[in-house]
């Protein structure tokens, strides 16, 4: 008798709410180096204003104030981080993805936990 194939389940269980790291911090949050930290954003160019919509285990959802051309909704999006985080611009910058939406973005010499937390007031200030 052949041994019986071994797959992933896609659903985290009945009842269970979204899955979170380890830690207890969503999956779009992962510390990268001792002191850096990356976050996979979806990036929503061509707001009216720039504003943090959502956070979960896929991304974290953020309208920007600037068009999808010529690096502005890039530049745009790297300036809200810093400031929502509150760090120095070059203290951010984009890891991968600076032609999508999906983008992941390297915040340095931060913790996890103070990304999350500026993150958290940010959206429960909405």
């Amino acid at each position: 008798m052949a041994p019986t194939k071994k797959t992933k389940s896609k659903s985290g269980g009945a009842g269970a709410g979204p899955p979170q790291s380890a830690a207890g911090y969503p999956a779009c949050l992962r510390s990268v180096s001792p002191s850096s930290v990356a976050i996979s954003i979806h990036a929503k160019p061509g707001s009216r204003l720039a504003t943090i919509t959502d956070m979960n285990d896929d991304a974290l959802g953020v309208q920007i104030d600037a068009p999808a051309k010529d690096g502005e909704a890039n530049a745009a999006l790297l300036d809200y981080i810093s400031s929502v985080i509150g760090v120095k611009k070059r203290q951010v910058s984009i890891g991968s993805g600076s032609k999508s939406r999906d983008k992941v973005v390297i915040v340095e010499e931060v913790t996890l936990q103070t990304v999350f937390d500026a993150l958290d007031r940010v959206l429960k200030g909405q």
